[in-house]
């Protein structure tokens, strides 16, 4: 096993690297190089630096690229540079009312041409029915009628592009742009077409409206804007994939529309802030819980030790994991899974548990010092339960939540005081972590 300190150091390490990775992504965002032709390098130049007539074209379908188009909405011409809002009337197919899917594709393609015949267009496909299973809740239940995924309606689309007139370096063509661009190609001359995307930051889960979707028609809030740099298209879609990395990871859309709020309504800066404080909560949040097990890994004796206390923190701290267990993300509930795990340990070490596997029989031992502290210790638990059930009693009733959970919480420190005050002297009392 590696020692303490070398566990230390990898964790400093780790956060160093992860500090510094960040910083390097943020000077590319806003430091992205242009092409020099004249140091000899294939350049890609944009489709819209020759100012073509361009329209915007939404389609709905079933199923992108495998069936047909209906056509809801066009500009013509359309400006990239443009800001437009358009409330559209969407006719739902019989495979959609019936708890199917729906997809809008958005194509920018040369005007007065259809897009299936433009070999320059570009396009987008976004879903505008999401599948959600309910809530258990007895509205939810008469509309679905079962707990199985219910199409929802998303009642807002918002279509973004790039309209910087930007060349890029084919050696140096960033890997985050790279997934949005299309490249034509005549002779040795490249031409990327516009970059498009649909906002998934500014979809929230809340908006979604589910009992509707029976109908033969819905209303859709089309949004269109633009980036007036690439530095800020090359942001936003690193956010995007910030975003899906959460729902990998297993956070809930309640809390993913949370984050979203925050990163859409927060400038660079305070994202900036916000990351190097979590960074630093985590690595202070890993470092405590190592300083803990080796300081509890050093204690050879038990004496003064309140055995109360500690099986009152292991069975406090199981009970926030196993309520966290099934509404939070992994990024919570694994450092609680841990405390959990150190809560458990410190219940076998402070009882002085043995397992002998082969006899299948748990031995405790304890000295006459030991003894006498359980004995002061269930000493002061008699007294603390005279207090303690009464309030028990009356928080139940007058529903005390806040002073029930504060109060308990001070009050089973009293055992450990207790006991400090009986056997050990002032200089040696034990330390306690709230």
């Amino acid at each position: 096993l590696f020692p303490m300190t070398s566990i230390t150091k990898i964790l400093v390490g780790v956060f160093v690297v992860y500090m510094l990775h960040t910083a390097w992504l943020l000077y590319g965002f806003l430091n992205t190089k242009p092409c020099d032709r004249g140091r000899g390098e294939l350049c890609i130049s944009s489709y819209l630096a020759a100012r073509p007539r361009l329209q915007l074209s939404v389609f709905t379908c079933l199923v992108p690229e495998h069936s047909q188009l209906n056509l809801i909405m066009k500009i013509d011409p359309f400006d990239s540079h443009s800001t437009f809002e358009r409330c559209v009337n969407v006719s739902l197919p019989e495979e959609t009312r019936a708890n199917g899917s729906l997809y809008a594709v958005v194509y920018i393609h040369k005007a007065g041409v259809s897009p299936l015949e433009d070999s320059r267009e570009v396009h987008y496909a976004a879903q505008i029915t999401t599948h959600i299973t309910p809530r258990h809740t007895d509205m939810q239940k008469r509309i679905s009628g079962s707990q199985n995924p219910v199409a929802h309606w998303r009642p807002r689309l918002s279509i973004t592009m790039m309209s910087e007139d930007f060349t890029f370096s084919k050696a140096g063509l960033p890997s985050d742009v790279r997934r949005y661009m299309r490249v034509s190609q005549e002779g040795r001359q490249m031409t990327y077409l516009p970059l498009l995307l649909v906002d998934e930051l500014s979809f929230r889960v809340r908006d979604l409206m589910v009992g509707h979707i029976k109908q033969s028609s819905l209303m859709c809030n089309i949004m269109g804007s633009s980036f007036a740099d690439l530095a800020r298209f090359r942001f936003w879609v690193h956010l995007q994939d910030v975003v899906y990395s959460l729902r990998q990871f297993g956070f809930s859309e309640e809390n993913i529309d949370e984050i979203k709020e925050t990163l859409v309504g927060s400038n660079l800066y305070v994202l900036i802030l916000t990351a190097l404080i979590t960074a630093l909560h985590l690595i202070c949040e890993f470092l405590a819980l190592k300083n803990d097990i080796s300081s509890w890994r050093k204690k050879k004796s038990m004496v003064g030790m309140s055995r109360k206390l500690v099986l009152w923190r292991c069975l406090s701290t199981l009970l926030i994991f196993l309520h966290l267990l099934e509404e939070t993300s992994l990024l919570v509930l694994v450092p609680v899974g841990l405390g959990a795990s150190v809560e458990v340990w410190k219940v076998f070490k402070v009882f002085k548990i043995q397992v002998q596997w082969k006899s299948s029989k748990s031995l405790i031992h304890l000295d006459e010092e030991e003894r006498r502290t359980v004995e002061y210790d269930a000493q002061a638990s008699r007294y603390l339960s005279y207090l303690v059930y009464p309030l028990c009693i009356s928080g139940a009733i007058f529903s005390l939540a806040y002073l029930r959970v504060y109060a308990f919480g001070f009050l089973s420190m009293a055992p450990q005081l207790y006991i400090n005050h009986k056997v050990c002297p002032l200089d040696k009392y034990q330390t306690i972590s709230l």
